[in-house]
């Protein structure tokens, strides 16, 4: 392949930039929409287990689906540039109204009297809100953000170009989701948390803030990415041609790929567990539970929820920042498997270590470490995944873009998914009732007071022990990628004439 240069700095910049807001939009939802559901809206454990679930199952076909569209028809703007500006103000409105309590003048906390003494539940009326609400935002962030990260498979034939775009814009995406986890921290340390009801308000105040940020950026992607690769639109499908699904299943390094990225599902428990662990893990920083004022326990909440997740951004940003250098020393694989065993050795010492000490300080460097794989898997498993579209291309004459895109879009909606589900089933597994506890008010106060040593640890392995265990699985099929070495050099080296003879132009 060549190695001519076709994307200039400002581009890549620029690029890095939209990923950045994207960043602000998805972990909005990512890192605190199960707190949301079941600490604010106090919805039932089973209902948010299986909201996530059908949801997903949902992507499996939506995913795919918009893959196909980005694949077979190019716009007068290009194949992929104008979907980030369709898609940017729905899915700013459908962010804000997902964290929006009162939706509509509706109070989306409102319970009745359930079938057993003493239990309350959701009229149907609130989880049909919530539910349409939440899938209807995963369909239309599944329309912009497919096209985006696809965006650098048309921007340059340069692999080694190609791999520095995509690791830009995933440092810098996480750069974003590290905006959205510092905001409800910090608002827990202003005069706000004084609030009755800032448990409340404080991811709405967040989403509105995260989109007002985040759309302006996401959208710069449209204007200032390039289309280099000029891909003929496929012609109509021919009866004997294999459908795209079988080619995306019979390419086997993809698979691979996609099979880690499903079982690296516990990644996701850092940020996503962090709000939980604070509120119910039992560690108190410099102050009693027992004696302590709401205002203390709001802060005490900040301060356990600022540990953990600044350890996890140091730890993934600073692999992200080091990758680029490791390019040309390990072939991904080896970057992907030592960063997941490592992470797995550190989950289970903070584990041990913090249930014995109790002291959450001596867990950070543990916390540092079992980051590293964060971003060595958001990173490179997005960089296999343009490889793998490479090996396809060579090996089928087709290059799905879209739908390779997509893969990966819907294995990390899926990896939060069962990282919610995880989440709901511990609390369900230590018999902890959000209902019970209230979750306005007093909230905090009651499960400090009332839950057991065995319940602080079990939600502590939230952070822990689970991410640990996800990322020792992760490493399992990464052994049985093959696409590495002499046998990538060579489907490379011969890439490029097939491309001419199926007619994609490559403009500077």
């Amino acid at each position: 392949m060549t190695e001519k240069k076709y994307v200039p700095k400002s581009e890549t910049v620029t690029y890095a930039v939209a990923a950045l807001g994207q960043g602000l939009i998805y972990s909005c939802m990512s890192s605190y929409i199960t707190d949301f559901y079941m600490n604010v809206l106090a919805l039932a454990p089973m209902f948010v287990t299986m909201l996530m679930l059908l949801a997903r199952v949902w992507d499996a076909v939506n995913d795919p689906m918009m893959g196909m569209i980005v694949d077979r028809h190019t716009t007068k703007w290009g194949r992929l540039k104008p979907y980030p500006v369709i898609t940017a103000l729905p899915i700013a409105l459908f962010t804000i109204l997902m964290f929006t309590k009162n939706l509509f003048g509706f109070d989306l906390s409102q319970k009745i009297p359930g079938k057993t003494p003493d239990s309350m539940v959701s009229p149907v009326g609130v989880l049909v809100v919530v539910a349409v609400v939440y899938v209807l935002w995963g369909m239309i962030y599944t329309a912009g953000d497919v096209p985006f990260w696809s965006l650098p498979n048309l921007m340059t034939p340069n692999q080694k170009e190609r791999a520095k775009i995509v690791s830009y814009g995933r440092t810098w995406g996480g750069v974003g989701s590290a905006f959205t986890v510092a905001l409800p921290i910090i608002l827990g340390f202003t005069a706000l948390a004084k609030r009755s009801d800032f448990n409340d308000i404080k991811y709405f105040i967040m989403a509105v803030v995260m989109t007002v940020i985040g759309i302006p950026l996401f959208i710069m992607s449209s204007f200032k990415s390039k289309e280099r690769i000029a891909v003929p639109n496929a012609a109509r499908k021919d009866p004997n041609e294999p459908s795209t699904l079988s080619r995306i299943f019979k390419c086997k390094p993809l698979m691979m790929v996609v099979l880690a990225g499903i079982l690296s599902f516990g990644r996701y428990m850092l940020q996503a567990a962090a709000p939980h662990v604070a509120r119910y893990a039992g560690f108190y920083i410099g102050i009693d539970p027992m004696t302590a004022t709401m205002e203390q326990l709001n802060k005490n909440m900040s301060t356990v929820q600022t540990v953990i997740q600044i350890c996890t951004a140091v730890g993934m940003f600073g692999a992200m920042l080091i990758l680029p250098a490791l390019y040309e020393k390990f072939e991904y694989r080896t970057l992907m498997i030592g960063s997941c065993l490592g992470g797995f050795g550190a989950g289970v010492l903070a584990f041990i270590i913090g249930i014995a000490t109790h002291n959450l300080f001596i867990c950070m460097p543990f916390f540092l470490i079992m980051a590293i794989p964060l971003g060595v898997i958001n990173v490179v498993s997005g960089i296999m995944v343009f490889d793998c579209l490479d090996y396809m291309e060579w090996q089928t004459g087709y290059r799905d873009n879209g739908l390779g895109s997509a893969c990966q879009s819907f294995v990390n909606k899926l990896g939060n998914a069962f990282a919610t589900v995880a989440i709901i089933l511990m609390y369900e597994i230590i018999h902890l009732d959000v209902n019970s506890l209230n979750a306005s008010g007093n909230a905090v106060l009651a499960a400090a007071q009332s839950l057991q040593p065995a319940q602080h640890n079990a939600m502590f392995a939230l952070v822990t022990l689970v991410p640990g265990l996800s990322l020792l699985l992760t490493a399992v099929p990464l052994f049985f990628y093959d696409f590495i070495g002499e046998k990538k050099r060579t489907v490379n080296e011969q890439l490029g004439e097939k491309r001419k003879e199926r007619g994609i132009e490559i403009s500077d």
